[in-house]
C-alpha cells in the first residue's frame, strides 16, 4: 500500500480504502496486531480501523478534509459496531436485470462514468432477504476490475442520518472467491466533505426500503 494511490478521489472515488490504505479493513476472524500478534477481536478491530481513519482525515495530505478545517476534526461519527450488520460468504450471484450491464453512472459534479453491473449480493435483515447490485470500474487502462466490487446504497437513514446520495462499500474477494458484505465499513464519499471530488450517485436500484443502522453517519 502506498502513498501515491491513498487519495485519488478524482480517477477512483469508489475505492475510498485508499484513502487510508495503512489500515486494512477487519476481517470477521479474529485479528492479529501486525507487531505482537496478539489476536483481536472484531469489534476493536473495527474500532481500530476507524480511529485510524480519523487520523488519516486529520494528518494526512491527502484528507478530503479541507485543510483550513482539519484542526477543528475531532473524528466522524459511526453507529456502534454490530456484528450482525456483516453478512459472510456472499456469492455475486449473475446480473440478470432489464437494465444494460455496461451503463455510465452519474456523478455529483455532473459527469457520467462508464461501470458494468457485475451482479447480486443478496443477504437477510429484518425479516427479508434484500438485494444489493455490485458495480466495477474501468481501470483505465480499458480493463475492467472484475473482482473489486463497489457497492454503494441507500437505506431509510439517507437524507436524515445519513448523506443523502448514500453511502458506500468497497469489497475484495475472500480466498474462495466470495465476498463479505460488511456495512460496519460503510462509508460516505468525500464530497460529502469537499464538493471538488467527482464521486458516483447510487443508482436507484440500490435503495433499501430499511434502516441500516451500521457504518458512518452524519
Amino acid at each position: 500500500m502506498t502513498d501515491d494511490h491513498e487519495h485519488d478521489h478524482g480517477e477512483h472515488e469508489h475505492h475510498e480504502h485508499g484513502e487510508h490504505e495503512h489500515a486494512e479493513p477487519p476481517s470477521a476472524d479474529a485479528h492479529e496486531h501486525h507487531h505482537e500478534h496478539v489476536p483481536v477481536a472484531y469489534p476493536d478491530a473495527v474500532e481500530g480501523f476507524r480511529l485510524d481513519k480519523d487520523d488519516f482525515f486529520k494528518t494526512h495530505r491527502g484528507s478530503p478534509i479541507p485543510e483550513a478545517e482539519r484542526d477543528a476534526f475531532s473524528g466522524l461519527p459511526y453507529y456502534p459496531v454490530d456484528e450482525a450488520m456483516r453478512f459472510d460468504d456472499r456469492v455475486l450471484e449473475p446480473y440478470t436485470g432489464d437494465e444494460p450491464s455496461y451503463f455510465e453512472i452519474p456523478t455529483s459534479d455532473g459527469k457520467l462514468r462508464p461501470a458494468h453491473r457485475a451482479g447480486y449480493l443478496t443477504f437477510d435483515l429484518g425479516g427479508a432477504t434484500h438485494r444489493l447490485t455490485a458495480y466495477t470500474f474501468d481501470r483505465g487502462d480499458g480493463e475492467v476490475d472484475s473482482q473489486s466490487l463497489f457497492v454503494p446504497f441507500l437505506d431509510q437513514t439517507s437524507g436524515t442520518e445519513t448523506y443523502g446520495a448514500g453511502r458506500y462499500m468497497d469489497l475484495e474477494p475472500e480466498e474462495d472467491g466470495t465476498y463479505s458484505l460488511d456495512f460496519n465499513l460503510a462509508y460516505h464519499p468525500s464530497c460529502v466533505y469537499d464538493p471538488k471530488y467527482s464521486c458516483p450517485l447510487t443508482p436507484a436500484e440500490n435503495r433499501l426500503p430499511i434502516r441500516v443502522e451500521a457504518g458512518e453517519k452524519l
